[in-house]
């Protein structure tokens, strides 16, 4: 059965999902992510108000034990990233994400496809 998630994004990545130009999104592999599966829709919301929201359907997933194992795979542009460094990555993620957290948990890749903004 198709299970939604409900997440929240910062405002730059959240409209480089609406442009289709980010279709991996990063977490940690915690609890919450662990319930996620191929085939799921995820509704992102725009922080800070929540008010705008884009659904993606879950194309796939990888597990990572790092960050920089994750980027290392993936092409920045992925991420909408391409004229950014593997070092900007990597020091905005931890911006975000600490690293007790990732090294607890490891990291996870969900691959999306773009459905519709409301």
């Amino acid at each position: 059965m198709r299970m939604i998630h409900q997440m929240r994004l910062f405002s730059e990545p959240f409209d480089l999902t609406v442009q289709h130009k980010k279709t991996v999104e990063v977490r940690l592999y915690d609890e919450k992510r662990r319930k996620i599966s191929q085939g799921d829709l995820i509704v992102f919301s725009k922080l800070p108000e929540c008010i705008l929201t884009t659904t993606v359907k879950v194309n796939g997933l990888r597990f990572f034990r790092s960050f920089e194992a994750l980027y290392k795979f993936y092409p920045f542009s992925r991420f909408g990233r391409e004229d950014k460094s593997f070092d900007w990555m990597m020091e905005n993620t931890y911006s975000v994400y600490s690293k007790p957290g990732e090294i607890q948990y490891g990291v996870l890749a969900i691959e999306m496809e773009w459905l519709k903004t409301e």
